[in-house]
C-alpha cells in the first residue's frame, strides 16, 4: 500500500500534465540595456476568456463525475486567465459532520504546492544577493558537515540540489507527510544522526520532502524570521493571498476544509497536522480565490518583455523556477484520445515541467497529505491555468486530461504567436532579390562571410534558376513565419507549385544572411 502511494504522490507531481541547466548566481536588480525595437508574442484575436467561460457546464459536470468515481467528500476549482480568475466553483462538502458545503474561498491543505513557494523565498534571498545556488547546505546547516556519502567522488550537496531533488536524498512519501509538525530540533538532529542516500548528490532526481525541509530551514536562517514568516510577508501578502494560512487551527471552522479517507465503504476523518518544520514541504492552506492569484502571477512571467517588474521576483526568476532540470523522456506517453504522444519531463525549482509531442509546455505540481489531494497546472504560451483541491488523502482532484481536452481541442485555444521582427523583414524582401536577380550590390550587403565557402555562387544560380523553372512564373509571396528575431521561413507560390525559403541570420550587429535553405514542392496535378 504504501509502495502504492508513493507512486500516487509522485504522479500528481510529475504526470499531470497533458500527455504526459543552469546555474545563474547573485542576479543584481539592475536592468541591461534592452531593445526598443523587440516585439513580445501576443495573442491572435483574443477570445480565450470567452471560450473558456463557455466550457463551464461542461468542467462542472466533469468535477462532479470524478468526485462520485473517486469517493471525494468535497472539491474546489478554479482557471485563471492571465490575471483573472474566470472559472471559480466548488462541489461537494468540507465538513461532512457539519454538512458544510466547498466554495471558492473554502481553506485547504495544498500539501507538496507549498513546494515552489518554499523555492520562490530561496530564489528571493538568492536575487538579493543573500545566499547562492551553489552555496553548500552545510554553510547554513552545519550539521550537514557530518554527512558519509555513497562514494567518495559525491559531490558536496549544494542549495540547488535541495530545489531540483537531486541531493541523493531518498523518496520520503509519506513518511515526510507525518513529520510536517516536527521541530527545527528534529530536523536538525535527522541530518546529526545521519541520513541514508538512496543516490549520489548531483547525479539523479528523486522527489524528497526532507530536501524542502531543509530548504525552509535555510530560509529561516538566512532571513533572521521563521520561513512561514518570511514567506507570508514577502510572497503571500504582496500578492494579495491574504486566506492562506499555515496553522489549521487558526482558521475559522465554517471555511476549512476537513480532511477524510474512505475505508470500509464510508470516510473517516484524517488526523489534521499542525504545521513545523516540515511545513516548508507542504503546510500551507489556501483557497481557490487566493490560490489563483499565485497562478496568474507564474503567468505573467510570460513572454518575456520589458514592463516593469513588479512582483515579489522577477520574472526572470520565474522562468527560472519554471525551467526543468534532469529532464528525461517518456516514450510512452500517450494524449487523451489515447494515441501515442511522447513528452519530457523534468523538474524545476519547486515545479514539474512537461512538454508533449505537440510542443505544448504544461508547468505543475501535485500535492497530498493525509486527508487531502491537490495539483494545478498552467500553461506559459497559452497564459492559462486550472487548480483544484480536493479533501479525500493522496487523490488527485480533477481528471486534468479530459479538462485539457476541452481547453485544446474543443475550445482551440492557440499560444501566443511572435511578430516579425524589423530586420527578418528587411532581409526577406533582400533573399527575394538575390535568388531572383542575383543583385551583386546586394549581396555584398547581406551576405555573411561564410556565405559562399561551402557552396560556390555559380553553383547556388545554377541550382536556383532550375528550380525557377519547374516553379514557373511567381504569383505570390507569403509573409514570413518568425522562429525568433533572426530565422525565419515564407513561400513563394507559383505557377507550378510552393517555392519553401529558410534563412537564418548572423549574430553581428548588423545581422547577414549565413544560411539559406529553399525547396520546391510542385502541385499534385503536375
Amino acid at each position: 500500500m504504501t509502495r502504492y502511494l508513493t507512486y500516487c504522490i509522485i504522479a500528481l507531481i510529475l504526470i499531470s500534465c497533458g500527455t504526459q541547466i543552469s546555474k545563474v548566481q547573485n542576479q543584481d536588480l539592475t536592468v541591461q540595456p534592452f531593445s526598443v525595437s523587440y516585439l513580445p508574442p501576443v495573442f491572435s484575436n483574443d477570445e480565450r476568456k470567452l471560450k473558456i467561460q463557455k466550457l463551464a457546464p461542461e468542467i462542472e459536470q466533469l468535477i462532479k463525475k470524478h468526485a462520485i468515481a473517486k469517493k471525494i467528500p468535497g472539491i474546489a476549482y478554479g482557471i485563471v486567465v492571465d490575471d483573472e480568475l474566470i472559472i471559480a466553483s466548488a462541489t461537494g462538502l468540507i465538513n461532512l459532520d457539519n454538512k458544510l458545503p466547498a466554495t471558492k474561498n473554502s481553506s485547504f491543505r495544498i500539501a507538496s504546492m507549498t513546494k515552489s513557494f518554499t523555492a520562490m523565498a530561496i530564489m528571493k534571498l538568492r536575487d538579493e544577493g543573500k545566499l547562492s545556488l551553489s552555496d553548500p547546505v552545510a554553510k547554513y546547516i552545519p550539521e550537514m558537515e557530518k554527512l558519509i556519502y555513497l562514494t567518495s567522488d559525491a559531490p558536496v550537496i549544494d542549495i540547488e540540489n535541495l530545489l531540483t531533488m537531486t541531493a541523493g536524498l531518498p523518496e520520503d512519501n509519506p513518511w515526510g507527510d507525518r513529520q510536517l509538525d516536527e521541530t527545527d530540533k528534529m530536523l536538525t538532529d535527522l541530518i546529526s544522526q545521519g541520513v541514508s542516500f538512496s543516490n549520489i548528490p548531483s547525479y539523479e532526481y528523486e522527489y524528497s520532502n526532507t530536501g524542502f525541509a531543509l530548504l525552509g530551514n535555510i530560509v529561516s536562517k538566512v532571513s533572521g524570521k521563521p520561513f512561514q514568516e518570511y514567506i507570508s510577508e514577502n510572497i503571500l501578502k504582496p500578492l494579495g493571498m491574504e486566506h492562506t494560512f499555515w496553522e489549521f487551527s487558526t482558521i475559522s471552522q465554517d471555511q476549512l476544509a476537513i480532511g477524510y479517507r474512505w475505508e470500509d465503504e464510508q470516510w473517516e476523518k484524517e488526523p489534521m497536522l499542525h504545521d513545523g518544520s516540515y511545513g516548508a514541504m507542504g503546510g500551507l492552506i489556501t483557497s481557490i480565490e487566493d490560490f489563483g492569484k499565485y497562478v496568474s502571477f507564474h503567468l505573467s512571467a510570460w513572454p518575456p518583455r520589458s514592463d516593469e517588474d513588479t512582483g515579489p521576483v522577477k520574472r526572470s526568476t520565474l522562468r527560472e523556477m519554471q525551467t526543468p532540470q534532469f529532464a528525461q523522456l517518456y516514450a510512452n506517453g500517450k494524449d487523451w484520445n489515447g494515441k501515442p504522444c511522447p513528452s519530457i519531463r523534468g523538474y524545476g525549482y519547486g515545479l514539474g515541467i512537461i512538454k508533449n509531442c505537440t510542443g505544448r509546455t504544461c508547468v505543475s505540481h501535485g500535492g497530498a497529505l493525509p486527508g487531502f489531494g491537490s495539483n494545478y497546472a498552467f500553461y506559459p504560451e497559452y497564459g492559462v491555468g486550472v487548480m483544484a483541491f480536493c479533501n479525500l488523502t493522496y487523490t488527485s482532484p480533477y481528471p486534468l486530461l479530459e479538462i485539457e481536452q476541452l481547453l485544446f481541442e474543443k475550445a482551440g485555444l492557440q499560444p501566443r504567436i511572435l511578430p516579425v521582427s524589423d530586420i527578418l523583414v528587411i532581409r526577406k524582401d533582400q533573399v527575394v532579390k538575390i535568388i531572383r536577380d542575383w543583385d551583386a550590390d546586394t549581396e555584398t550587403e547581406i551576405l555573411a562571410e561564410n556565405f559562399y565557402l561551402d557552396e560556390s555562387r555559380e553553383h547556388w544560380k545554377t541550382e536556383i534558376k532550375e528550380m525557377f523553372d519547374k516553379a514557373g512564373e511567381i504569383k505570390s509571396i507569403g509573409n514570413i513565419n518568425p522562429e525568433n528575431q533572426l530565422r525565419g521561413s515564407f513561400d513563394i507560390k507559383t505557377l507550378n507549385g510552393v517555392i519553401s525559403v529558410f534563412f537564418t541570420l548572423s549574430p553581428e550587429n548588423n545581422p547577414k544572411l549565413q544560411e539559406l535553405d529553399i525547396s520546391f514542392q510542385q502541385n499534385d496535378s503536375k
